[in-house]
């Protein structure tokens, strides 16, 4: 089944110990696409400047992902700009600048708007309700935030949580939502406020993921190929919701497995920068992948 995302597409300047990346295709919706399109068709919902390079409308497209509803307006695309220390773990953010994505007000194209499986991406709240608002009953429904939205949307986003299935947020996020620093009990506080369905990144360690009363852990891909982290998060969302949506089914076992598949997309995702190995890879490469891992957990 089709899988809709709406979030930001953006030009990246990254910084790593591998080598540097100078306005290159991100945007955490750009990942989650590309991530998700390995397991299902995707539309994604957008906006970049006059700027955009169409080489990269290209790259998205010819990965299956509808592109209707990625808007051009006049003025300039959004960028970032990080760097990576030597330990690869959070960037230092050299730069930023929203430009044409502080006006992003996203309006679905009347096809999108059946899709069944949505994502809305890390945007501000009252834009993941507007989004909301002109979808017609999806079947599920998943959501990422930040902290930035938690500490200063937070009622709005509570609304968000009100009306989702998953939420996908890391530790740091569940702590700041719940005041709990046990990541377990503040995971189990967070499902009150409406996810059924939880799923906390914990970066190099793996995830936790809630479902229900279940509780499923799974580790992190081992790769000593680290180049660029950047977008790894979203490629883990894209490969999971991409898979739940492939297989047109919301049960725990669909969940438990689209949790192995998104991380071992995501560890591809980190092999190379913005999206040149990402946009390579096929099912039978995450699936030859993912029996390797099986493989490291057998005792």
């Amino acid at each position: 089944m089709s899988l809709l995302v709406v979030g930001s597409v953006a030009l990246d300047t990254v910084y790593t110990p591998k080598g540097s990346l100078i306005e290159g295709l991100g945007g955490s919706a750009t990942y989650f696409s590309v991530a998700a399109s390995v397991f299902t068709p995707v539309k994604l919902v957008g906006v970049v400047g006059s700027d955009f390079p169409s080489e990269h409308i290209d790259k998205l497209s010819r990965r299956g992902i509808d592109v209707e509803g990625l808007y051009a307006v006049e003025g300039k695309t959004f960028r970032w700009s990080g760097r990576y220390g030597e330990d690869f773990g959070d960037p230092e953010t050299l730069d930023t600048q929203l430009n044409v994505f502080a006006d992003f007000s996203p309006k679905l194209p009347e096809k999108y708007r059946n899709t069944p499986f949505l994502f809305l991406g890390n945007i501000h709240p009252q834009l993941q309700l507007q989004v909301l608002d002109q979808m017609k009953s999806p079947k599920f429904v998943a959501v990422d935030t930040m902290n930035f939205w938690i500490e200063r949307e937070r009622e709005l986003l509570l609304e968000v949580f009100k009306q989702i299935d998953m939420a996908v947020i890391n530790e740091l996020e569940v702590r700041l939502l719940t005041g709990i620093r046990s990541p377990l009990a503040g995971a189990k506080k967070v499902q009150e406020m409406g996810p059924k369905i939880l799923v906390v990144k914990r970066g190099a360690y793996g995830s936790m993921t809630l479902i229900g009363d279940e509780i499923f852990l799974f580790p992190a891909f081992p790769t000593d190929d680290v180049t660029d982290p950047t977008g790894a998060g979203d490629s883990f969302a894209g490969g999971m919701i991409g898979y739940i949506a492939g297989q047109n089914d919301i049960s725990n076992d669909t969940i438990k497995n689209a949790v192995a598949n998104g991380t071992v997309v995501g560890s591809f995702c980190v092999e190379g920068f913005s999206i040149r190995k990402l946009e390579k890879i096929t099912h039978s490469d995450v699936a030859e992948r993912l029996e390797k891992l099986r493989g490291m957990m057998k005792f």
